[in-house]
């Protein structure tokens, strides 16, 4: 029998030989290049990844005598993770190959599905709560002389564990006096459809924790920037928020509002049938306290996934893969503070790139942050979600 052996050569795109939990055979990987001065880690302070610019592996299996030994190369990067087992029919090797992609979005499909209920509310550019029209809210509350910035929310969520489609509807539900959420009326949905080629979405990044960022293509001039974050610390509890972002003249980027939804898991999929009522784990949140600059500003230890888009080898559809510990340095002074310790940032450089950060201060010196880096073209290049802990000197 004679061997034919497959070498690969990849860009700077790399592949990272790493193992397989479930399986002794090994398994690629992709990482994803990072520019120094202009993506994200060069806006945020973060020092440049090291990679092996080319990186080569050899493929071995077992195939007929009469076959001669011949050696392919790529310069492609591998954009899918692919996993092999292999076992002997007679004189044969039988090799199943499965993009093992399927895995990660079956996870985040299993964790992100569900009721989720909550309370969501608007904000203006600099942070501050915006009221409720005054046609839904209701007399008791007028009388009262109480100011209502809160939505109580639902978010039916459903994403199909063996293809990448996500569905999902944002409610906003009429205030009730007291204890009422069994009457509650709804007063807005948003229903918002994610698969790849779908009109009006132009990046989505998803992680198989929950979490995903999407770009949303509004009207010509205006995009939805939409951060969801899980808790690490408590899947059953995560927050969105979402950016308005005016884009003037396919090149500068201002931030119009906020809207943030702070959400728990409910109950399994039942298209938003049953509200979680007064059972809901949450309370109203617009009219408190915004976070203290002080508490985000310093040195934070991230790590960080990342996905990149706009290149001829890169969908609109892409998983967020691991990258090594990075530090990130973050001044307090230049972020719009919101309240349930969370903030977010639009910010362009002097290339005319403008990137976009959402963070979530956690419990015990830990921060959850969502990052989206947009070209001088409003075009949207790279997508990150970090775990960050506060550095020892800031703690």
């Amino acid at each position: 029998m004679a061997v034919f052996s497959v070498t690969t050569t990849t860009s700077p795109s790399s592949c990272l030989l790493q193992q397989h939990p479930s399986s002794s055979s090994p398994y690629l990987r992709g990482s994803l290049p990072y520019n120094q001065k202009f993506g994200i880690s060069g806006m945020l302070g973060l020092p440049p990844f090291s990679f092996n610019w080319r990186r080569r592996r050899t493929l071995m299996c077992a195939v007929n005598q009469d076959t001669e030994e011949a050696i392919v190369e790529t310069d492609s990067p591998i954009d899918v993770l692919r996993n092999k087992d292999s076992y002997q029919d007679g004189s044969r090797t039988i090799s199943t190959v499965w993009d093992t992609s399927i895995e990660a979005w079956s996870q985040f499909a299993r964790r992100v599905s569900g009721e989720w209920d909550g309370f969501g509310a608007d904000f203006s550019n600099e942070g501050k709560p915006i009221e409720l029209p005054e046609s839904v809210v209701p007399e008791a509350y007028r009388e009262w002389e109480v100011k209502v910035f809160d939505w109580q929310t639902q978010c039916p969520t459903l994403a199909e564990p063996k293809e990448r489609v996500l569905q999902y509807k944002s409610i906003q539900l009429l205030p009730t006096v007291g204890c009422e959420a069994d009457a509650a009326t709804q007063y807005s949905v948003d229903e918002r459809n994610v698969r790849e080629g779908i009109s009006g979405l132009n990046a989505f990044a998803y992680q198989s924790s929950g979490s995903y960022v999407a770009v949303w293509q509004k009207k010509d001039n205006l995009l939805e920037l939409e951060c969801c974050m899980i808790n690490p610390q408590d899947c059953e509890s995560r927050v969105r928020v979402i950016q308005f972002i005016h884009v003037l003249n396919n090149t500068e980027m201002v931030l119009q509002g906020i809207r943030v939804f702070r959400e728990q898991w409910y109950g399994p999929f039942r298209n938003g049938d049953q509200l979680g009522g007064c059972a809901v784990r949450d309370s109203a949140f617009a009219s408190t306290a915004p976070m203290a600059a002080s508490d985000v500003a310093g040195i934070w230890k991230a790590s960080t996934a990342i996905a990149t888009f706009g290149t001829q080898n890169t969908g609109i559809f892409q998983e967020l893969f691991d990258e090594k510990v990075q530090d990130s340095v973050r001044d307090g002074d230049c972020n719009i503070l919101l309240p349930k310790q969370l903030w977010c940032s639009l910010k362009q450089n002097k290339e005319g790139e403008t990137l976009s950060e959402v963070g979530w201060l956690l419990d015990h010196g830990q921060t959850i942050t969502s990052s989206c880096l947009f070209s001088s073209t409003a075009k949207p290049q790279e997508i990150s979600i970090a775990l960050e802990t506060r550095a020892l000197e800031y703690a």
